[in-house]
């Protein structure tokens, strides 16, 4: 070997380190960036899922639960964003929950990362920015972006097949980190299925009557701009449905839970619990197959003009212009979503009366934006501040 080929070698093993070295960096601050969460007034207690099944406890799904209770007793609701953690409208969401609903009657119970570990990490060759962040009028709040599937770092290897728990159904292998394809779970099981059977313990042990998922879905997938429900639930989310149309100003249907499609939150949750199961999709073009660059900008703006081009071509199941869809309008419509639904049931349930107050709500996020609605945690006491 020449001393020549000595040094190249040398050379390109070097920059072959500092390539690693940064981002095994970068993995390792986006794995462990720590979101902070003010407390609203609402906020009684915070506790973590492995409350519910110990087996977690420890790893990275052992996600923070709030509890919102009022003074008077009531029902039960359970909300949870970050089932799929690259939807951030979802634990948007309910992140306004957590920091400004009060409950005059009844208990809100909110999970912001129900799939914490799918929130370290990207999709692999997606491209996806690690973070984003919420402009806000104190220099905004840094989040976590996040994939589809628990992290292979804390769950691994995938089978060939994924044969689903109970149903024995067959379902892609990727699944087997799906948190919505793993419902109702098992104490025992993979992270994933210990992680749904604690939601499921939660919402029976909790006695929850309506428990609610928020995700988003790209224009090209079918069940969108909807509500989902279990068949318990279907009064309960076509009155919700109509009542957001005529009220709110923006349009959202209805769609009933396939019985035989298994494991999925709206299927399994109203299977296995006495609770009303719902799940909301909100529009996300960052998804689509056909989108173009995938960055921050392009996921809170909700612009892409590659999709708009689909579109034009009749390929979508929702409607999209230059304008896009910002994630003020996704996150709005959950807010108003999750509100209406608390008035509905308790108009159908008196005596199980959810009632909250202080959610901002879709034509507020419109207004304002949402970084308007997040609090500066650096004004926050520290008995009121969480992190996730």
């Amino acid at each position: 070997m020449t001393r020549t080929d000595l040094t190249r070698k040398l050379l390109f093993g070097a920059l072959a380190a500092a390539f690693l070295a940064v981002a095994g960096r970068s993995f390792y601050d986006h794995r462990h960036l720590r979101e902070p969460v003010v407390l609203g007034p609402g906020v009684t207690r915070v506790t973590t899922l492995s409350e519910y099944n110990p087996t977690i406890r420890g790893t990275a799904n052992d996600a923070n639960i709030y509890v919102l209770e009022g003074k008077e007793p009531g029902g039960t609701a359970f909300v949870f964003g970050g089932t799929h953690a690259e939807e951030p409208a979802g634990r948007l969401a309910a992140w306004l929950l957590v920091e400004h609903a009060t409950l005059e009657r009844g208990r809100l119970i909110v999970a912001l990362s129900a799939n914490r570990s799918a929130s370290t990490v990207t999709r692999p060759s997606a491209a996806y920015p690690a973070t984003y962040t919420i402009p806000t009028a104190w220099g905004g709040q840094t989040f976590r972006m996040g994939d589809r599937f628990t992290n292979p770092l804390d769950q691994w290897p995938d089978p060939e097949v994924f044969i689903h728990y109970p149903s024995g159904q067959y379902l892609a292998y990727v699944d087997v980190r799906n948190l919505n394809r793993a419902f109702p779970g098992r104490a025992n099981g993979s992270l994933t299925e210990r992680t749904t059977y604690a939601f499921m313990e939660l919402i029976r042990r909790e006695k929850v009557d309506v428990a609610i998922d928020l995700h988003e879905a790209e224009l090209q997938y079918p069940v969108i701009n909807t509500i989902v429900t279990h068949q318990k639930g279907q009064e309960l989310a076509t009155m919700i449905s109509m009542t957001l149309t005529d009220l709110e100003g923006f349009n959202i249907g209805t769609e009933f839970s396939p019985r035989n499609l298994h494991g999925l939150t709206h299927r399994e949750i109203g299977d296995h619990s006495p609770a009303v199961s719902l799940l909301f999709e909100a529009p996300q073009p960052f998804l689509d197959a056909t989108r173009g660059r995938t960055n921050a900008d392009v996921l809170l703006s909700g612009q892409d003009e590659f999709v708009v081009k689909a579109g034009k071509k009749g390929l979508l199941f929702a409607p999209i212009d230059e304008k896009g869809w910002p994630i003020a309008t996704r996150v709005g419509r959950h807010t108003s979503a999750v509100a209406q639904t608390l008035e509905t049931w308790t108009e159908f349930n008196a005596d199980r009366a959810i009632v909250a107050k202080n959610i901002p709500r879709y034509a507020d996020l419109l207004k304002h934006g949402v970084g308007h609605f997040l609090r500066d945690p650096r004004q926050a006491s520290q008995d009121r501040l969480a992190h996730e």
